[in-house]
């Protein structure tokens, strides 16, 4: 199999940077024009440990989802994704992005511990518990999140503080991504990407839903197929959707992936 050829996204989607040109123009843009907001909330002190929270409306009365972007935990942050709040506000669910530190600058182990730092911050701040979603290594990321033991990191924060996912094209198995360049900045020995490969952590026995795009690399289609069976979960493939244009109906209010994901947001308590 060519490793390179099935995780390559760029490669495979020429027309990829059209696509990421429109993300930043309508991210800027709503942002520009929703005025519920808050913006650069610092979950810890680096630079790029800020969120940006989008509500629906005055007061804090809502359930909160987390998205975390995609990049391969080497690329974008969150100004390039503010316009999916689209699909949550509609429905009554607030939305955070946080950006975080990229790789080869820090770990991977580091960017998890990040997102960790985020999520309890909401939780902190609403004392709700939070959906998690995420696009590609936001994908990963959202998977790290259901599977933490919340109380060995704070025994004040509750065990399910995410207790639902909807990752979105993710990777589950981070070893088919070392022989790759996308490998190469990640630097990951056998063992750590194995121990950061959700595919094989227990599952947490949350509500999962898995989306992969029918256009993707048969190895995108696999991995998404065989976590949601490992950890219980269901897989949706949307038919005609790549590794970029998979995103898009989480931005549209009445699709079914944006009801989908404020639904599991909704049944939250």
């Amino acid at each position: 199999m060519d490793l390179q050829a099935e995780y390559d996204n760029r490669a495979r989607v020429p027309g990829h940077p059209a696509i990421i040109a429109g993300w930043q123009r309508d991210a800027a843009a709503f942002r520009a024009t929703w005025t519920e907001k808050d913006l650069d909330i610092p979950y810890g002190a680096g630079e790029r440990e800020r969120l940006d929270l989008f509500r629906p409306g005055p007061g804090g009365d809502w359930p909160v989802a987390l998205f975390l972007h995609g990049g391969y935990w080497q690329a974008l942050d969150r100004s390039f994704f503010s316009h999916l709040a689209h699909g949550f506000l509609a429905h009554g669910v607030a939305l955070a992005v946080p950006s975080y530190d990229l790789c080869p600058q820090v770990t991977l182990a580091a960017i998890v511990q990040q997102m960790r730092a985020a999520a309890a911050l909401l939780h902190r701040r609403f004392g709700r518990k939070l959906l998690a979603t995420g696009h590609s290594a936001g994908g990963h990321l959202t998977a790290m999140l259901m599977a933490t033991d919340w109380r060995a990191l704070d025994p004040h924060l509750p065990a399910d503080l995410v207790p639902a996912g909807l990752p979105i094209s993710g990777v589950f198995e981070l070893a088919p991504l070392l022989p790759t360049t996308i490998g190469a900045g990640l630097r990951l020995s056998r063992e750590e990407a194995r121990a950061l490969s959700p595919r094989y952590l227990p599952s947490p026995g949350f509500p999962l839903h898995a989306v992969v795009g029918g256009a993707e690399s048969g190895e995108f289609l696999r991995q998404t197929r065989d976590f949601a069976a490992a950890w219980g979960g269901t897989a949706e493939v949307l038919p005609g959707a790549d590794h970029f244009t998979v995103l898009a109906p989480l931005a549209e209010p009445e699709s079914a992936l944006a009801r989908r994901a404020t639904a599991m947001a909704l049944a939250i308590r």
